[in-house]
């Protein structure tokens, strides 16, 4: 089969399963997606896509192992130890902080699996606020799309080895016997709500706290990430954590979260966005249809507002700035990486004229306030005049929205009142000169904009890298459970078969006669160690030799009719033969011998062997 018709036969698949049991995986990684459905097909050996949605189709049973291959459930108690402790210790209090008394803490875990990590939080913030509280005041809402997950997750039952990640003082605290097992106790597991949700298509939980979602984003592709950034954005209130696995670095999406400790991967929400982050955020969590129509809008905002003929300076009503067109920044000595900044910290808020002043003032008396012929004089460039209109922007209703700042650029007419001697040449040397400066910084601004787009792409790569390395050491270490249990199983059936061995070699010792079982070419299999003392021969010296051309005192000739008679027989109450001999033992000494020959058969009565019992007199 081609490499195509893999796509597209995969592609009906995942459309399959979306249209019959509404699970949507075409947001995953497709390499993750693409090795986990081949694992389930090799397991039961289908070999086509097409073969496989028709076994679905007549097994739909199969459906559960398929989800549980691709939906990888690994997790633990304090995974990453290192990583909880900063938790513990730093974040959990900051959240219990902030929190007055009798106010609500609410925490969601997407993608909780069988409730480890949920059970996890909850521990953190019982040891933090005490039992009483957090029985009144945490909410643990862990959710995930594996419905058999999430049933042993409601159980709350854990065997010792999978608690073995729980501090002892924890474990003795907050688990309490079950048999060979252990189970959360009641007052932690009422504050913990297990719930299904597709984190891609169900609304998020919101009011969050906190959410810890920990090696779950690595599945999806970065479109799908940043939907789910989007909501998760959303679904934090301002001043929440972000709580994500070690494979997921967040590099891409800094205007949602900025890291609070980027080695531990703890990041808190960017609040109170300005209009165009809010209109990217709403962007990513939308549908691509409504996401193209935003990101034109925005495009032909930001195009409008760069080429217009005059240098303006939007401030927010927080006073923050939130747009700098193309011209200020190249008259007023503005940069990109301005916008965001508090204007008390820019240098053209106090010089050559107070900014903050006129601000207030516009906004005070609410109408346009106009300042003339304010000269601008910046190092390595010639002084610039302008008159400056201070503008109150508001909302319909009244709402303040913040303070426009426009800069007419006059120098060319005053220059014109007071140099009219001056020649046309030397005026548009200067004009040259000024347009040149403009250009060179517009360069510099694409290369640089170029340089960290680069940066971006090479660190995109490098998390994708990263992510499918993690994916692939917890689908290893699922296969290594798998072994691990295979292997149990086949160290409990060895000492079975050992104490069946010790308990048959008792028996046979403990006969009172020689035991000497033949095989049908009558090759030694078994002798027992009576027929050792009779006739001086130890076991490992007869084994797979032809009994009758052993050199014993055994006169063997003599029982050749008897085992040939016991051999050929066929009912199963038939075929015992017996006989009487005169033996030399292994001392010289002359004994008389009674050989009892029985037939040997097998689960279905066939004859494989015989069995001879030596007794001397």
């Amino acid at each position: 089969m081609t490499e195509t018709n893999d796509d597209k036969g995969l592609d009906v698949l995942l459309e399959y399963l979306k249209r019959t049991r509404g699970f949507d995986f075409t947001g995953y990684k497709r390499a993750n997606v693409t090795r986990r459905v081949q694992k389930r097909m090799q397991a039961i050996r289908i070999l086509t896509y097409a073969d496989y949605v028709d076994y679905l189709e007549v097994h739909p049973d199969e459906f559960v192992s398929l989800f549980n291959t691709i939906l990888i459930n690994v997790t633990a108690f304090f995974r990453d130890p290192e990583h909880w402790e900063f938790l513990r210790e730093e974040i959990v209090p900051r959240i219990v902080k902030s929190k007055p008394p009798g106010a609500p803490i609410r925490v969601w875990v997407p993608g909780c699996a069988s409730g480890e990590e949920a059970f996890t939080i909850a521990m953190a913030l019982a040891e933090a606020v005490g039992l009483e509280r957090y029985r009144e005041s945490v909410k643990i809402y862990a959710t995930d799309a594996d419905e058999e997950a999430l049933a042993k997750a409601r159980q709350a039952t854990y065997t010792l080895k999978e608690i073995a990640g729980v501090p002892e003082e924890l474990a003795e605290k907050y688990f309490e016997p079950n048999g060979h097992t252990r189970t959360i106790i009641k007052e932690l597991r009422r504050g913990v709500i297990f719930g299904r949700h597709n984190l891609v298509q169900d609304a998020p939980i919101s009011r969050a706290d906190l959410i810890s979602c920990r090696n779950t984003l690595m599945y999806f592709n970065a479109d799908t990430q940043a939907r789910i950034l989007a909501r998760f954005h959303y679904a934090l209130n301002d001043g929440g954590f972000l709580f994500v696995g070690k494979a997921e670095m967040l590099f891409t999406h800094g205007n949602t979260f900025v890291p609070v400790d980027l080695r531990r991967r703890v990041f808190v929400k960017v609040p109170r966005a300005g209009l165009r982050d809010r209109l990217l955020i709403m962007a990513e969590g939308g549908d691509p249809q409504a996401a193209g129509r935003v990101s034109t809008i925005i495009k032909m905002r930001d195009a409008s507002f760069d080429t217009c003929p005059v240098a303006q300076l939007i401030v927010d009503a927080e006073g923050n700035v939130a747009m700098v067109n193309e011209l200020a920044r190249s008259v007023l000595g503005l940069m990109a990486r301005d916008v965001g900044r508090p204007l008390q910290d820019l240098e053209i808020s106090y010089r050559p004229v107070e900014l903050r002043s006129l601000m207030e003032q516009a906004q005070a008396e609410n109408r346009t306030i106009t300042r003339s012929d304010v000269t601008f004089m910046w190092p390595g460039a010639p002084p610039i005049v302008v008159d400056i209109e201070v503008s109150p922007l508001m909302e319909t209703g009244g709402v303040h929205l913040g303070t426009a700042f426009s800069f007419h650029d006059v120098t060319r007419y005053k220059r014109l009142q007071v140099e009219l001697q001056e020649a046309d040449q030397e005026l548009e040397a200067a004009y040259e000169e000024l347009q040149s400066t403009s250009e060179e910084l517009e360069t510099t601004n694409e290369e640089l904009q170029s340089t960290v787009e680069e940066l971006e792409t090479t660190n995109e790569e490098l998390q994708s890298t990263n992510e499918e390395l993690e994916t692939m050491n917890e689908e290893l270490q699922s296969t290594n459970e798998e072994l691990q249990t295979i292997n149990d199983e086949l160290r409990q059936r060895s000492e079975e078969l050992n104490q069946a061995n010790q308990f048959v070699s008792h028996v046979l010792s403990s006969l009172r006669g020689g035991v000497v079982v033949l095989d049908q070419d009558l090759h030694v299999r078994m002798w027992n160690g009576e027929s050792e003392d009779l006739w001086g021969l130890r076991s490992d010296e007869v084994q797979g030799k032809n009994f009758l051309n052993l050199g014993i005192g055994l006169p063997v000739e003599q029982l050749q009719q008897p085992i040939r008679a016991a051999m050929g027989s066929r009912a199963r109450n038939d075929g015992q033969e017996r006989a009487s001999v005169q033996a030399i033992n292994r001392r010289g000494r002359a004994i008389e011998c009674d050989v009892s020959v029985t037939p040997l058969r097998d689960g279905d009565g066939a004859v494989t062997g015989v069995i001879l019992i030596v007794e001397h007199r």
